[in-house]
C-alpha cells in the first residue's frame, strides 16, 4: 500500500485528509510540523504529499524545497490564503499544485489522483522513450528516428545498417552468426547467403570507422559471425 503523507498542525484537516485517503487506499502517515515532515518523508518515502505551508519548526515552502531537491515525488501545498504571488511562489519551489482553504476533501483527493496520473504517465512515455534508444559508451541509436550518433556526430546510415547496429550494440559482448543476423535482419524468407552479411558489415564498418570508437567495434568471430565489443 502506498503512503501519504499529510503534514498539518491542524488536527481536524489531518483527521478528514486521513479518513478519505484511506478510501483511496492509501495509508496516511500524519506530520505536525515541518520537521516532522521531513522526517517522516525519509522514513515512509511516500507516493505523495499534502504539505500545508503555515507549519511550526519549518514552514511548507522550505519543507517543500528540501523535498524537491532530492525527489520528485509529488508535493501538494496548502494554504489559508491565496494571494497569486504565494500560488507562484509555490509552483516556483517545485510543488505540484496548490490549494486553498476552505476546501472540499473530495476536490483534494482528486488532485492527489490527477498528480499521481501525471507522473504515471511521465514515467510510461520514458520507459517508452528509453526502450527504443540505446547509449553505449559515445554511441546512441534512437530507433525512433532511425538515427545513429558517435559523440554526438550523426552518422549517415541506412535503415539496414541502423537494424543492424540495434541488434549488435543491444546485446554486448553476444556473438551472433551470420544465420542469426541473416534471418533477424532480412528474414526467414529472405533470398541470400552468409555472404550477404558480411558485405553488409564491412559497408557499415567503413561508415562507423569514420568517427573515433576506441571503446567498442564489431568485431568477426571466425567461423562463427561477428558481435558488438565493448569494453567499457
Amino acid at each position: 500500500m502506498a503512503y501519504i503523507l499529510i503534514a498539518d498542525d491542524n488536527p481536524d484537516i489531518t483527521d478528514i485528509l486521513s479518513a478519505y485517503s484511506k478510501k483511496e487506499g492509501m495509508e496516511p502517515v500524519i506530520a505536525q510540523d515541518g520537521e516532522q515532515a521531513l522526517e517522516y518523508f525519509e522514513q515512509y518515502k511516500p507516493a505523495v504529499v499534502l504539505l500545508d505551508v503555515m507549519m511550526p519548526k519549518e514552514d511548507g515552502y522550505a519543507v517543500c524545497r528540501k523535498i524537491r531537491s532530492k525527489s520528485n515525488v509529488p508535493v501538494i501545498l496548502i494554504t489559508a490564503r491565496g494571494e497569486d504571488f504565494e500560488r507562484i511562489m509555490g509552483l516556483d519551489i517545485g510543488a505540484d499544485d496548490y490549494i486553498v482553504k476552505p476546501f472540499s476533501p473530495s476536490e483534494v483527493m482528486a488532485r492527489v489522483r490527477a498528480v499521481l496520473r501525471r507522473m504515471t504517465n511521465a514515467s510510461q512515455e520514458k520507459e517508452d522513450k528509453n526502450k527504443n534508444r540505446i547509449t553505449v559508451s559515445n554511441l546512441t541509436i534512437n530507433l525512433d528516428e532511425y538515427s545513429l550518433y558517435i559523440d554526438n556526430k550523426k552518422m549517415s546510415l541506412t535503415k539496414k545498417e541502423i537494424e543492424t547496429m540495434w541488434t549488435l550494440a543491444g546485446n554486448p559482448n553476444k556473438v551472433f552468426t551470420r544465420d542469426n543476423l541473416l534471418d533477424s535482419l532480412w528474414g526467414f524468407d529472405y533470398y541470400g547467403d552468409a555472404r550477404t552479411v558480411d558485405s553488409h558489415i564491412k559497408r557499415l564498418r567503413a561508415k562507423l570507422d569514420k568517427a573515433e570508437h576506441p571503446e567498442w567495434c564489431i568485431k568477426t568471430i571466425w567461423g562463427v559471425g561477428y558481435k558488438f565489443e565493448y569494453d567499457g
